[in-house]
């Protein structure tokens, strides 16, 4: 069965092909009938507005229909039942499940119970592969993504998106920069394996010692839904800033993403230098997913 789970559980050439797809579709018309009939269940059991909405766009687009949950307290989960049952339940009912919640782990769960294609839309600090696919395709738009060098900047202990990512890079023999207050560094283990497999990964305190060498920085926000308590949070927050004054010290071609939502971590001066690609990098979620959608259901 075709499920997406993780970044890890796509080769390069599979990634490639996704990608390739998603350009044709952006490209347009757009093969509106394709999944005419196809029913997509998505369950959020997070909150979500650019995930969800560029599903049910996508699903839309290709001519399927959408059926969904938007908590735990909507559903048959606050009478006590589990996510096993509610899965295998759901799956009766749809052609595919997208899937997102707060326990690491809960998506590659899902796929065991499931009885049709289920797509993993973030899970925790763990994954979150359809953010990935459209970081990469965002990239790709400006440059190619083989041997390019990336700073991934912000909270890289719970952030799902910045641990897919950097494992989707590795594939493409990218240096990693990380940079990220103190206490919140891409875990070890991540580290590790990525070393392990030939990444040049280096580390740094200071985003601006590492802005020279960048083609890519990916931003992300401190994630105060993540940490265990209020005080944890606020010893963090707002320790890191990209301006046009930053940026100004950067390659002419460097590109800025960000998963969004933001904070206060990008000057919103920011919105109108050519380096800003956060908002086509949302846009992006759609012929992306699309792309997810149709292979999943073919």
């Amino acid at each position: 069965m075709n499920h997406i789970i993780s970044i890890r559980d796509l080769d390069r050439p599979s990634i490639d092909k996704l990608l390739d797809q998603a350009a044709k579709l952006d490209a347009g018309p757009h093969p509106g009938k394709a999944l005419s009939g196809k029913i997509l269940a998505l369950l959020f059991f997070e909150p979500s507005t650019r995930t969800r909405m560029s599903f049910e766009a996508a699903m839309a687009r290709l001519g399927g229909c959408s059926i969904g949950l938007d908590s735990v307290e909507a559903s048959s989960m606050s009478k006590g039942e589990t996510l096993a049952d509610t899965i295998r339940v759901v799956s009766g009912y749809a052609d595919a499940i997208v899937l997102r919640h707060p326990k690491e782990g809960a998506a590659r769960l899902a796929s065991e119970f499931s009885a049709v294609p289920v797509i993993n839309a973030g899970d925790g600090a763990g994954q979150h592969p359809s953010q990935t696919l459209l970081d990469l395709y965002t990239i790709r738009q400006s440059m190619p993504l083989s041997g390019i060098s990336v700073g991934l900047l912000g909270d890289l202990r719970y952030g799902r998106t910045a641990h897919s990512l950097a494992y989707a890079l590795s594939l493409y023999g990218a240096t990693l920069h990380i940079i990220s207050p103190k206490g919140l560094e891409l875990p070890g283990s991540i580290v590790d394996e990525l070393r392990r497999g030939g990444t040049d990964v280096r580390e740094h305190a200071d985003v601006s010692r590492a802005i020279p060498d960048l083609d890519v920085l990916y931003v992300t926000r401190i994630q105060r839904e993540r940490f265990p308590d209020s005080s944890s949070y606020f010893q963090v927050a707002s320790s890191y800033r990209v301006t046009p004054e930053l940026l100004a010290r950067g390659k002419e071609r460097l590109v800025v993403l960000h998963p969004l939502p933001r904070l206060d971590e990008i000057d919103p001066r920011v919105d109108r230098l050519p380096q800003a690609r956060y908002f086509d990098q949302s846009r992006n979620g759609i012929p992306v997913r699309m792309a997810m959608l149709l292979k999943v259901m073919p």
